[in-house]
């Protein structure tokens, strides 16, 4: 799966690597440990706006939900699954590149995961990449407010990460950079399936401050 990334690039570095303009400058935050579980915002890119780097909210919600609690479930989005599951299958032609330069995955030692190695997983050298995503526009129907959200879409590990997510042995679908435009203009979602892949590296980390094994 993929609760938790990192997005320390500057800028002027995102606007460069993806052609695209900043449209709210003042939500720019680096970050080098960015938790899923805070609902955050961070930079995507979606279809509707090829040009232009927005900030959703991490946890989509659907159209359809009458209350926000749902996000807690909808981090990540299995892409065997996409077309049965409701949280996701009316967001398949919503597509998005959810901007990073690593991620962060832990390694089970024991059977319940009381004794776990943290990795830090990423591209070459912490270059950008982006993960396949998914978003929606929600409004929330006792104040009107529109949320805008996303997903990361996951799909079955590759042998490196099949080492280190070595429970349920998931991966997010981390995108060539070629196939950026492709996953844009929404190019059939089995293509992206497992054995679809890009070369990673993986290194061990200490655990964040803070950190609670109670998230996993």
């Amino acid at each position: 799966m993929c609760f938790h990334t990192i997005q320390s690039k500057l800028a002027k570095q995102i606007e460069r690597r993806f052609n695209a303009k900043i449209r709210e400058p003042h939500l720019f935050q680096p970050q080098t440990h960015i938790n899923g579980f805070d609902f955050p915002k961070t930079p995507i890119i979606t279809n509707e706006n090829p040009d232009i780097i927005e900030h959703y909210n991490w946890g989509l919600i659907p159209t359809w939900a009458k209350e926000d609690k749902i996000k807690a479930m909808t981090l990540n989005a299995k892409i065997e699954t996409l077309e049965e599951k409701p949280s996701f299958r009316d967001a398949i032609s919503n597509r998005c590149l959810v901007i990073a330069n690593g991620f962060y995955e832990w390694q089970w030692q024991d059977s319940k995961g009381k004794n776990k190695i943290k990795y830090e997983i990423g591209i070459n050298d912490q270059n950008l990449f982006t993960f396949a995503g998914l978003f929606s526009k929600w409004t929330d129907i006792n104040t009107g407010e529109i949320r805008n959200t996303y997903t990361i879409v996951t799909t079955e590990a590759n042998p490196l990460m099949a080492e280190i997510h070595n429970i349920k042995k998931r991966m997010p679908i981390i995108l060539r950079a070629e196939d950026e435009l492709k996953w844009l203009s929404n190019t059939p979602i089995e293509q992206y399936a497992f054995p679809y892949s890009v070369s990673l590296t993986a290194k061990k980390e200490s655990p964040p401050a803070g950190f609670q094994n109670s998230l996993f």
